[in-house]
C-alpha cells in the first residue's frame, strides 16, 4: 500500500528495481572501486603515510621501466595489424563462398580462441623452441638453423594465432548485415573480385574492422602469460606489473601500485579511444536479402580451400601437438621415443584439489556472474536512469583493466580486518566476477534489446509483480543471449590466469594455474597432460554450448 505524507499528499512505494540498482552499485563500490581506490592511495603515499610522488617518477624516468610499455605497443600493434591481415579475408571467404567442412572449421576456429594463452605459447615452444619438433627436423633434414621462437617474434604470433578468431567472427558479422543487392549491383557494374573487396566490403565493415581491431589491441597489451613465457628478456607491461607486485611484496609494495595504477590509466585511454572511434565511424545495416554463399570450382576453389585449412591448420596444430606429447614417455623433463599414459598417471594425483577448486570456486562465479548479468541487463536496458548508467560504466571498467592489477587491488585491500580475504576462494570467486562478467552483461543487453517491453507490461497488467513478470517471462526469452555470454564467461574463468597467480595459495589451486606451474618447472610431460585436460573442458563446454543454444552463435 501507499503510505500518506501529514499534508495528504500519497508518498510513491519503492520500485524493486530501484533497491536493486543500489545494492549493485553498493557491491560495485566494495569490490571494485574500494580495492582501486586503496590502490591509488598506496601509490602515492610513503609507508610513513607521506604524500609522494616518487613511486611514478621513478618509474617513468627509467629506460627499463618506460621500455616494457613501448614493447606492449609493439607487440599488441604488430598482432593487431597481423589478425586483421588473416581474419578478414578469412571471414570474407567462409560468408561469400561454400567451403567444404565450413561447419567444421568454425569450431576449430572457436577452439583457438578459447584456449589459455600461455598454453599457446608452451605449445609453440615444444614445436620451435632450441628443442622443439620442427627446430630439430628442419636442423636434421636441411641444415637450416631456424630463427628463435623467443622475444619479440614469438609473442607476436603466438597472439596473432590466438586472437585473429575476434576479427573473424566481428567481420562475419558485419558481412551479413550486408544486402545481397548490393553486391548484385556492383557485379552489374562490373566491380567484382579483389577490386570488390576493397572498394566496397571493406568500407561496409569498417566500423566492425576498426572495433575488432581495438578489442584485439586491448586483449594483446593486457596479456599476460604469452610474453611470460616466450618472451625471455623481451618485457612488456603486464608482466612488469606482475614482477614488481612479487618482487616487492616483503618490503616496498607502494611502487608496484604505482605501476598498477600507471597500467589502468594506459588502458583505460585505450579504452577512451576505442569508444571514440566506434561513435565516430557507426552506422548501421540491415540486410532484406543477405549475402548467399555461392559455389566455387576450379584454381579460385583450390586457393580459398588452401587458404582456409592452412590458417586454422597452423593455428590449432599447436594444441594438438601438446595433446601428442602428453601421450609420449618422459624421462625427467625430457620426451622419449615410446608413447605410456604416465604422464597422465602423475598428473592425476595432481590435479585432486585443482579440478574440484576449477569447478567450485569457476562454477560458483559462474552463477553468480549469470544472475548479476541478467539483473544489470534489465536496468540498463528497460530502467536506463543515471545510477543504471554508472553500473553499465563500472561493469565494463575491469575488461579493459589487466588481471594483475585486479589481483594486486584485492590482495592490498582484503589482506587485514574488519574484512580478510586473501588466501580463501572468496576471494577467487570475487576477483573471477569482477574480471569475466562482462561477456555475459554485454550478450545479455543485447538479446534484452531485441524483446520487447509490451511483453512484461500484459504480465504485470494481469497482477504478476515486476519482478515476477520479468524473471517467468522476459528472462527464459534471454536464454539464448544469457547461455553464449556464459560459455564466454565460463572459457575466461577456466583458463584465468593473470589475477589467479597473484591470488592462489595451495588450497585454492585451479587447473590452469597447476599447469602454470610445471610448465614453469620444466616438467613438460605433466604439463601436456594437464593442459590436454583443460582443452577437453573446453572442447565439452563449446558442445555443450552447440547442443542447447538455438542460433549456435557466439558473440564477443
Amino acid at each position: 500500500m501507499k503510505k500518506s505524507f501529514s499534508d495528504g499528499r500519497v508518498k510513491p512505494k519503492k520500485d524493486v528495481w530501484f533497491t536493486i540498482s543500489i545494492c549493485i552499485l553498493l557491491l560495485f563500490g566494495f569490490f571494485m572501486i574500494y580495492p582501486l581506490g586503496v590502490l591509488l592511495k598506496s601509490s602515492v603515499v610513503t609507508t610513513d603515510g607521506e604524500f609522494t610522488l616518487g613511486y611514478f617518477i621513478r618509474f617513468l624516468s627509467r629506460k627499463y621501466y618506460m621500455g616494457t610499455i613501448l614493447n606492449s605497443f609493439k607487440v599488441s600493434i604488430s598482432a593487431t595489424a597481423l589478425t586483421l591481415i588473416i581474419g578478414i579475408p578469412l571471414a570474407y571467404f567462409f560468408n561469400m563462398y561454400k567451403v567444404k567442412g565450413a561447419k567444421g572449421l568454425q569450431v576449430v576456429i572457436l577452439l583457438c580462441s578459447m584456449s589459455a594463452p600461455f598454453i599457446g605459447a608452451y605449445s609453440w615452444i615444444l614445436l620451435l623452441g632450441r628443442n622443439g619438433l620442427v627446430t630439430n627436423a628442419v636442423k636434421n633434414i636441411l641444415g637450416i638453423k631456424l630463427p628463435s621462437i623467443y622475444g619479440f617474434g614469438g609473442i607476436m604470433l603466438v597472439l596473432c594465432l590466438q586472437l585473429f578468431p575476434l576479427v573473424f567472427l566481428y567481420v562475419s558479422g558485419a558481412l551479413k548485415n550486408i544486402d545481397n543487392s548490393l553486391l548484385e549491383a556492383s557485379e552489374n557494374l562490373g566491380c567484382t573480385g579483389a577490386k570488390r573487396f576493397f572498394t566496397m566490403i571493406i568500407p561496409l565493415c569498417m566500423p566492425t574492422i576498426i572495433a575488432a581491431a581495438l578489442m584485439v589491441f586491448m586483449r594483446a597489451f593486457a596479456d599476460f602469460g604469452t610474453p611470460l613465457f616466450i618472451g625471455e628478456g623481451y618485457r612488456t607491461f603486464p608482466v612488469e606489473i606482475y614482477n614488481s607486485f612479487m618482487s616487492e611484496t616483503g618490503g616496498d609494495t607502494h611502487f608496484a601500485c604505482a605501476v598498477a595504477v600507471i597500467g589502468i590509466v594506459i588502458t583505460t585511454i585505450i579504452f577512451l579511444v576505442q569508444k571514440y572511434i566506434n561513435n565516430k565511424f557507426r552506422f548501421t545495416m540491415n540486410a532484406l536479402h543477405p549475402i548467399e554463399a555461392k559455389e566455387i570450382h576450379g584454381i579460385k576453389s583450390v586457393l580459398i580451400h588452401l587458404y582456409c585449412y592452412l590458417v586454422v591448420f597452423v593455428a590449432y596444430a599447436p594444441q594438438l601437438y601438446v595433446i601428442y606429447t602428453s601421450f609420449q614417455k618422459t624421462s625427467g623433463k625430457l620426451f622419449t621415443d615410446g608413447y605410456s599414459l604416465d604422464s597422465y598417471r602423475e598428473a592425476l594425483p595432481l590435479l585432486e584439489n585443482a579440478i574440484p577448486n576449477t569447478f567450485l570456486i569457476g562454477g560458483t562465479a559462474l552463477v553468480l556472474i549469470i544472475f548479476m548479468s541478467v539483473l544489470i541487463a534489465y536496468l540498463v536496458v528497460r530502467r536506463n536512469n543515471v545510477v543504471n548508467k554508472v553500473i553499465d560504466t563500472l561493469s565494463m571498467i575491469p575488461y579493459v583493466i589487466p588481471g594483475a592489477v585486479v589481483g594486486i587491488s584485492l590482495v592490498i585491500a582484503f589482506n587485514k580486518p574488519p574484512v580478510v580475504l586473501v588466501g580463501t576462494a572468496a576471494i577467487m570467486v570475487v576477483s573471477l566476477i569482477i574480471r569475466r562478467s562482462s561477456y555475459t552483461i554485454r550478450s545479455s543487453v543485447a538479446t534484452l534489446q531485441q524483446i520487447p517491453m509490451s511483453i512484461e507490461e500484459a504480465a504485470i497488467s494481469l497482477g504478476s509483480s515486476k519482478l515476477k513478470a520479468f524473471f517467468r517471462n522476459t528472462m527464459p526469452m534471454m536464454a539464448n543471449g544469457i547461455i553464449s555470454g556464459a560459455l564466454l564467461s565460463w572459457i575466461s574463468i577456466i583458463t584465468e590466469l593473470s589475477a589467479g597467480v597473484i591470488l592462489y595459495n595451495w588450497r585454492t589451486t585451479t587447473l590452469t594455474i597447476q599447469i602454470y606451474t610445471y610448465v614453469s618447472r620444466g616438467s613438460y610431460g605433466i604439463a601436456a597432460a594437464m593442459a590436454t585436460i583443460l582443452t577437453l573442458m573446453t572442447t565439452i563446454s563449446l558442445v555443450l554450448f552447440m547442443v542447447f543454444s538455438k542460433d549456435k552463435k557466439i558473440s564477443f
